[in-house]
């Protein structure tokens, strides 16, 4: 059986580390302040800015939600995010996503200034990622790097997999293990024969969004297996992208959903925030 990965416990170290230096920076008068902005009233994403709230609570960084109707234009959002990035009691800003239709994401997230992108979105901060000499790391591939690193495992020469090609997680996901020395093999849905590279992966990370894609056949024996995914079910559970109870028959490590990987991007998102104000004071 495997080990399971508690993504609860290593996000909690990493909120400990950072509410530690938050507290050292205030006492030597610096304050820090993330801003997330929020278009509509989408249900999940009013969770997702909720939760982020409660994380800057724990950690002593002040949050600031700025709250837009759905029927804003992309004048006026890109407007007010301008604002943000000529506010100098803002050290970062978060765009909650997906927007709604009628705006541009990708027009959004580059009218943010890139050393108040905590997200590490900006194509600005993606290309650092790309040379290895980054500001920010985006947050959820950074929280797996985390996550892989608290096994014990080191991730040089291993042979690393990752199914699915976002721009969220599976590119960057991708540069993080070859920064690490990981030998890396990216998966999609245009990959032929996809067992014949997942059973050989020492390090597998699934990211596709699709329910109990990853089958205990398709595993090498004592593989990390990293589930990104988080679907919900009809009878409105949880499931990852991972059929977790036969995979865990088989892997050396794995990470349960929740309780994974889901608490490790906040947890990062701080440390980011974090590092953009000490950036932004020369500290």
């Amino acid at each position: 059986m495997a080990n399971i990965i508690n993504g609860k416990l290593v996000a909690q170290q990493v909120k400990e580390n950072v509410r530690n230096e938050v507290e050292q920076l205030k006492n030597s008068g610096v304050d820090i302040c993330l801003a997330v902005v929020l278009v509509g009233n989408d249900p999940a994403s009013k969770v997702y800015v909720r939760n982020k709230k409660l994380a800057c609570e724990k950690v002593g960084i002040i949050s600031k939600e700025i709250l837009f109707d759905e029927n804003i234009s992309q004048i006026e959002l890109v407007s007010a995010i301008k604002d943000l990035n000529n506010n100098n009691k803002i050290n970062g800003i978060l765009v909650q996503l997906p927007l709604p239709k009628h705006l541009d994401e990708k027009e959004i997230i580059r009218s943010i200034d890139p050393m108040k992108d905590v997200d590490a979105f900006h194509p600005v901060n993606v290309g650092k990622i790309m040379i290895g000499e980054y500001d920010f790391l985006p947050c959820t591939p950074a929280g797996i790097v985390d996550l892989i690193d608290s096994t014990g495992i080191d991730i040089c020469g291993k042979n690393c997999v990752v199914v699915g090609r976002s721009n969220i997680v599976g590119k960057p996901m991708t540069m993080l293990l070859l920064n690490r020395h990981g030998t890396v093999t990216v998966c999609h849905s245009k990959t032929n024969n996809l067992i014949d590279f997942t059973k050989n992966a020492d390090i597998l990370v699934a990211a596709v969004g699709i329910p109990n894609f990853i089958t205990a056949d398709m595993v090498k024996p004592d593989a990390v297996v990293i589930d990104v995914g988080i679907n919900r079910m009809q009878d409105g559970s949880l499931c990852g992208d991972v059929d977790f109870s036969n995979v865990e028959k088989v892997a050396g490590y794995i990470t349960p959903v929740p309780g994974g990987v889901g608490p490790m991007t906040i947890a990062k998102l701080m440390e980011n925030t974090l590092r953009a104000a000490k950036k932004q004071n020369s500290i």
